[in-house]
């Protein structure tokens, strides 16, 4: 059937959906997550995971109002709320995982991917204009560096707004308003009149693009049934795809159209760059319509929740349950005899500076402290605080910077630019296996998460610094291609094994600090690079393959190895 255009701001009622409602007492319902995780700490046997499959017939109970509200206060215990808001919100939880993985989630699962997409496209392609942004503006080949500075400052920004705002407004509007920012922007990037404007627009690029991780995955998580939790990983895969999109149109753009040197390079001579930023402009505008106009997306049940909107929220539970051609139980009646009804509770709905006092609540001292609750754990988060934060300058010391590398070729004779954009183009088809392989790498036994991880990263430490014995370009693009397909395992498998090692209440906390550090780590390492590429053009190489090492040596002293655990 085509695509036909919707409404993206249509309210839903429970009477569109007929036939997907069913009674509570006679619904197959999986059991809740705490009853596992009590059921398996009295067990000493060793059980296979494919018993608690909703295949298998005892998956299933018969529910009441009573025992769903147990659940509900079980679930309860293990958080810092427990208001009637946090018991609707329960209850909403446990619908969506009765309701189970389905259509709708797998179409979700392609637009939030969009957000990785971009989010490394854009990373990459700035970082592929570089020398021709040198070439036209007279910017030296170093200092140039200082233009992912522009668009780290707009990733970080964008982080901070998007995450929080999106609890403010609502998911729906900052997960479409992220790609309309970076889409109408990167447009305009490609017109830039000089090296400072052009900055300036990368910067506001990156303040859309930075938005798209906390929002994309904060949307799909609420949205997926817990026994899924593992696809929030799998959306790495896009991240890849979007360093070698990137990579094929530079390849077919800038050769043509650009100059060879800075001497009388003229803008009618240079536009390679300029067609390589609006066509990724454009890309990103058309995922923006994608998702704005060809998918109609549901507003988050719990953010309507949070809004006093609890008729709205049931109607999207439905809605779900119709596009998977699915059955839910879940009623207005049945959220007021857990949470209480609307009319005489007066907690059942967030005012905005409660959304924001709990959104900034994650950071607090009480949050962070049960990720130090003992020591196995606390050594654990600082590892993975370290190396999240290593990885996050490592990363663009070399990634953002590549071409340079590749142009300059280690101080010998200058390579053509046709074969500086065809060895990018061949080490980001290389990468893309990496983040596929990851998946299976994962559960080897003896090797698992860790080993994986540590494997990875020290092998991508150890192509960084053979990058830099040669001056032979065919020989740098292996070891490129090397490192860039090791580099993608180590980030897939790092991506799974951070929340996996922290409990469910303040896993948010956890990955949020992580992401942070990541980000501002990044930041930084336009710095690094300007200064320490004045010494020496291949320092910045060897001050990532440094950070890469460091990074392994805290996964070679983690305590916890998560293959085969139930997350708590």
């Amino acid at each position: 059937m085509p695509y036909r255009f919707v409404n993206p701001f249509k309210k839903h009622d429970v009477s569109e959906f007929e036939g997907v409602l069913i009674p509570l007492e006679t619904a197959n319902r999986r059991p809740s997550v705490t009853s596992i995780s009590k059921a398996e700490s009295n067990k000493e046997s060793k059980k296979s995971t494919r018993d608690h499959s909703p295949s298998s017939s005892s998956d299933f109970t018969r529910t009441t109002i009573e025992s769903l509200k147990a659940e509900v206060e079980a679930d309860l215990t293990a958080g810092s709320y427990n208001s009637a808001y946090d018991r609707k919100s329960k209850v909403i939880n446990k619908a969506v995982q009765d309701i189970g993985m389905g259509s709708y989630q797998w179409k979700l699962f392609v637009l939030c991917g969009f957000g990785w997409f971009a989010d490394n496209l854009w990373l990459q392609g700035v970082a592929l204009t570089l020398p021709q942004l040198a070439n036209e503006f007279g910017v030296d080949s170093n200092t140039i560096r200082y233009t992912t500075l522009a668009l780290f400052t707009g990733l970080c920004l964008g982080a901070s707004i998007w995450g929080t705002a999106s609890d403010v407004i609502g998911r729906r509007l900052a997960f479409n308003m992220t790609l309309f920012l970076a889409g109408a922007f990167g447009l305009a990037a490609g017109g830039g009149p000089t090296w400072i404007g052009t900055c300036a627009l990368y910067a506001c690029v990156g303040i859309g693009v930075g938005g798209n991780l906390p929002v994309d995955g904060a949307l799909f998580l609420e949205f997926l049934p817990f026994e899924s939790g593992n696809l929030l990983t799998l959306l790495s895969v896009w991240w890849p795809v979007g360093q070698l999109v990137a990579s094929l149109i530079a390849w077919g753009f800038i050769p043509n159209y650009s100059c060879e040197s800075a001497e009388g390079c003229s803008r009618a001579e240079n536009m390679g760059w300029r067609y390589l930023v609006l066509t990724m402009g454009a890309l990103t505008f058309c995922m923006f319509i994608g998702r704005f106009f060809l998918f109609h997306l549901y507003e988050s049940p719990k953010f309507l929740l949070s809004r006093g909107r609890q008729a709205e929220a049931v109607a999207v539970v439905h809605g779900i349950a119709y596009k998977n051609g699915a059955k839910t139980w879940l009623t207005e009646d049945i959220l007021n005899a857990i949470g209480g009804n609307p009319d005489v509770v007066q907690d059942d709905k967030l005012e905005t500076a409660e959304i924001i006092r709990r959104t900034l609540s994650k950071f607090s001292t009480q949050r962070i402290a049960p990720l130090f609750h003992g020591w196995k754990l606390a050594v654990s988060t600082s590892l993975i605080w370290f190396a999240w934060t290593t990885i996050g300058m490592a990363y663009p010391l070399f990634n953002a910077y590549l071409p340079l590398y590749l142009q300059n070729n280690g101080g010998g004779e200058e390579v053509s630019t046709s074969v500086v954009y065809r060895n990018y183009a061949i080490t980001s088809i290389v990468g893309v296996p990496g983040s596929i392989i990851a998946c299976y790498t994962v559960d080897i036994k003896y090797v698992g998460r860790k080993g994986t991880m540590g494997i990875a990263t020290a092998l991508s430490a150890v192509f960084l610094f053979l990058f830099t014995t040669s001056t032979n370009s065919d020989t740098q693009l292996v070891f490129a291609s090397l490192e860039a397909f090791f580099q993608n395992i180590m980030y897939g498998v790092l991506y799974a094994y951070s929340p996996e090692v922290w409990p469910a209440p303040n896993r948010g906390t956890g990955t949020g600090i992580a992401s942070f550090l990541n980000r501002v780590a990044g930041l930084c390492a336009p710095i690094v690079a300007v200064n320490a590429g004045q010494v020496n053009p291949s320092a910045p190489i060897y001050a990532a393959g440094g950070l890469f090492l460091a990074a392994f040596v805290a996964m070679l002293l983690l305590p916890i190895e998560t293959m085969g655990r139930q997350s708590l």
